[in-house]
């Protein structure tokens, strides 16, 4: 199933600089969903960081067969790629590669670690999105992003939920806005032509996951090329929730 077409804007919305806490499964998830938009984030003066829920250990390749030593080298990776788009901190919360649940416990520290970043934007991947371009869409993406969804609301900012948290001094967040990448039910889609190549350099950086970095470029332009004969520009999608004013 494919997204269906909205009419691209370049976003500049937001007065002030906003706090945007981008919380995904695995390591490389934020560039190849959402690189070009995090890039024009950075570069509009917003603070992005990212809270990775696993270390993607099971994304294991013939170059690196070993899952546990694999775990070091995706979060250096990640890192490595964030310093490109312009944001940081990057945070692990270390999830089994694969098994992440929605459960209640996960739900608790997922808002605890909300609390304590206090972030205006949050941004995650849709949970409705089952299938989407010639693949079957990770369950780790969908149960990040139902775990983030169900934080966000009611949790993060009602005092009544997780109270314990508040005794021990996290104050509630009202989140401003949500946004859920990876959707095919978008309601804004972003012309980030002006950041795709440096979204293309952050992505080489995955070098675990994509192999040559030359090669990948070149199939990936080769891929779009054919995708998109009619349209040079760039587009990112997103479902956009306004939570408050």
């Amino acid at each position: 199933m494919e997204a269906k077409t909205i009419n691209p804007v370049k976003f500049n919305d937001w007065e002030e600089p906003q706090n945007i806490l981008v919380i995904l499964a695995h390591p490389d998830d934020p560039e190849f969903f959402m690189g070009g938009t995090i890039a024009m984030w950075t570069k509009l003066g917003h603070k992005v960081s990212y809270l990775l829920l696993t270390a993607g250990e099971r994304g294991v390749s013939d170059q690196y067969p070993d899952g546990e030593s694999l775990k070091d080298i995706r979060k250096t990776e990640q890192r490595n790629a964030a310093n490109v788009l312009g944001v940081g901190p990057v945070d692990f919360l270390n999830h089994s590669d694969g098994l992440l649940e929605v459960n209640l416990e996960n739900r608790r520290q997922l808002v605890a670690e909300i609390r304590k970043r206090q972030p205006d934007i949050v941004v995650s991947s849709d949970p409705q999105t089952f299938f989407h371009t010639h693949y079957i869409n990770h369950p780790d993406h969908r149960a990040a992003g139902l775990l983030t969804m169900e934080a966000v609301f009611p949790a993060a900012g009602n005092p009544g939920f997780f109270p314990e948290q508040i005794e021990e001094g996290l104050k509630p967040t009202q989140i401003r806005e949500l946004w859920m990448s990876l959707t095919v039910d978008p309601n804004i889609t972003l012309d980030v032509s002006e950041y795709w190549q440096i979204r293309l350099e952050a992505l080489k950086k995955h070098i675990s996951q994509i192999g040559d970095p030359a090669a990948f470029v070149q199939k990936w332009n080769q891929r779009r090329q054919e995708a998109t004969e009619s349209d040079s520009n760039y587009y990112e999608h997103f479902r956009r929730v306004i939570l408050r004013v």
